[in-house]
């Protein structure tokens, strides 16, 4: 297939590559160029609306993966949607999409690079955390799953502040039959459209680009501890040290420590702690006393 290619930012970049297959129109690739990675696209569909650096047409699963530092891939979901096979069924219609995500994930591995695969809940990758728009303020929650050969710390959903009822659903135009949600709900073709940039983050999409598109937050986030990990990656070296240290010192040798973080996973770590300073909590505030006056039980009523 022939590649459509077209550049946005100047390609003499010496800011590290990542390759981002299956690219769509780059909610991810936002992510990542805010992380400080120069983001190549493919995609098998034009993309005239994609936001990375630099765009390719071409098979996604047969593209070259050298040259580049690190890569993302989105494989198509429909294959992996809850409920979806089972309404196709009772339809009578066969599904056009096949899973590739085990065809995408031995390409990555066999990389060498650090890798990064999303897709919804309910596909198969293996040991994948889970990422809500709630976690980033966001008015969405759209959780998606992401596996990687790199150590990323989830996030855990923040439901609880999203409270507030002043969103349309997507259950058509009639007044009638719609109601109100605490969250902006990104699919479908009924109201609430006007929401949904703002709710995603992504100001530069169709309609039918941000079904499908990822918050940049995500990626963003994601790729922080990609960027750590180009300093010193989760290599086979460091997955032998660490076997090396389970297994029992022969008699007479000094003992072994355990092995200490990668640097630059350490040093992503270390920046997201908690700081407790001089009796001062994560927010530079030293804690407050305990209120006066006798213990209550956790089940008495006020």
């Amino acid at each position: 297939m022939r590649q459509q290619i077209h550049g946005i930012h100047q390609t003499d970049s010496d800011s590290p590559r990542l390759l981002d297959l299956f690219c769509g129109a780059g909610g991810m690739a936002k992510g990542f160029q805010r992380a400080g990675f120069y983001v190549v696209g493919v995609d098998i569909a034009p993309q005239p609306n994609y936001c990375g650096d630099e765009f390719h047409q071409a098979d996604a699963l047969t593209f070259a993966l050298d040259g580049f530092d690190a890569i993302h891939a989105s494989p198509p979901c429909q294959a992996n949607i809850r409920g979806l096979g089972a309404v196709n069924r009772l339809l009578g219609r066969s599904s056009r999409h096949k899973d590739v995500i085990p065809e995408v994930r031995a390409r990555l591995i066999a990389s060498g690079l650090p890798y990064v695969i999303e897709n919804v809940e309910g596909a198969q990758l293996h040991n994948p955390i889970k990422l809500c728009g709630s976690s980033f303020g966001l008015a969405v929650r759209r959780h998606r799953l992401f596996e990687s050969n790199v150590a990323i710390m989830a996030l855990p959903c923040a439901h609880h502040l999203q409270t507030e009822r002043r969103y349309w659903t997507s259950f058509g135009h009639d007044p009638a039959t719609r109601f109100s949600s605490t969250v902006v709900q990104v699919y479908g073709n009924g109201s609430g459209h006007e929401h949904w940039p703002e709710a995603m983050g992504i100001d530069w999409m169709t309609v039918e680009e941000l079904k499908q598109a990822i918050p940049p937050a995500y990626a963003e986030h994601i790729g922080h501890y990609l960027m750590a990990a180009l300093d010193e990656p989760p290599d086979v070296a460091f997955t032998q040290q660490r076997q090396r240290t389970r297994a029992d010192p022969a008699p007479g040798a000094p003992a072994r420590h355990a092995p200490s973080l990668p640097a630059g996973l350490a040093r992503a770590l270390g920046a997201l702690a908690p700081r407790r300073l001089h009796g001062q909590d994560h927010r530079g505030e030293r804690p407050r006393a305990p209120p006066a006056g006798p213990r209550r039980h956790p089940t008495d009523l006020e």
